[in-house]
């Protein structure tokens, strides 16, 4: 009886284990799906011709800061990556698949990073607009342009540790332990990274902020933010400037109908007496 059982278990286990390829065809689904609501939202009209033209200079603003953040990333991972390869060399981590799957980590959550700036900064107008029309466009917009961050983010980790998984055991014949200890440092790649992204998102937000509030009250002459008003100038600026950053730091534009001021979130709630 303990026999058939113990037996049982050993196979069940075995089946288990070679069943990793059902992560792998998760994460193309995910993947598949996130570039599906990307065109999805390109679809839909960013609004009038200055509409157009605030979304193209927040793009490019995004891009830059983008391009200086991953610059300056890039070389501390480096410096990361050789220090673990040494480590490696003389003996204190376990194999050397350590180092490259820390790099790999980094370099995924990086992609996932840049997706995010890319559909934010391009579903920010489009999520206005829509709003224009109905509640529901907008909110449909929003949520759409959210999932792609969102599966984004699950696909590429899948597609990871199901690739790493196949090489560690199928290739390299690791135990169950030394699988671990690796896939363990892919984690902290793309912790790594977003640690980055989180920090220099927020830098960049407030950079946004008081740029957006000198334009509206020095050069436009609009007057302070007014918290009853839905329809500030300066907010708006701020909100759109600052967007860029959220994407990082929020996820995604699905935030979007919950940030106040905006004409289809939750009105005020009105002063206590």
């Amino acid at each position: 009886m303990c026999y058939k059982a113990s037996k049982e278990k050993k196979e069940w286990g075995k089946l288990l284990e070679n069943l990793f390829w059902v992560g792998l065809v998760g994460a193309l689904i995910a993947l598949i799906f996130a570039l599906t609501q990307a065109k999805k939202v390109l679809k839909f009209s960013e609004g009038t011709e200055l509409m157009q033209k605030l979304a193209a200079s927040i793009r490019k603003g995004a891009n830059a800061y983008l391009k200086r953040q991953y610059t300056t990333v890039a070389k501390i991972f480096i410096i990361v990556f050789v220090i673990l390869l040494i480590l490696a060399g003389v003996g204190m981590l376990d194999n050397w698949f350590i180092p490259f799957a820390f790099l790999t980590g980094g370099i995924w959550s990086g992609l996932a990073g840049f997706v995010g700036m890319k559909i934010a900064t391009s579903a920010n107008a489009r999520t206005a607009n829509a709003a224009h029309e109905s509640l529901n466009k907008g909110l449909r917009v929003a949520f759409s342009s959210g999932s792609v961050m969102g599966f984004t983010v699950v696909g590429l980790g899948l597609l990871d540790v199901s690739i790493w998984f196949h090489i560690l055991k199928y290739i390299a014949g690791f135990e169950a332990a030394q699988i671990a200890q690796t896939m363990v440092m892919f984690g902290m790649g793309a912790s790594f990274m977003a640690l980055f992204g989180r920090v220099g998102g927020g830098i960049f937000t407030k950079a946004a902020d008081v740029g957006a509030d000198l334009v509206g009250k020095v050069e436009a002459g609009i007057p302070e933010d007014d918290r009853s008003s839905l329809s500030s100038p300066t907010t708006w600026a701020t909100t759109w400037a600052t967007w860029p950053a959220w994407a990082l730091t929020c996820m995604s534009p699905t935030w979007a109908p919950f940030w106040l001021p905006s004409p289809w979130a939750p009105p005020p709630t009105p002063p206590m007496a």
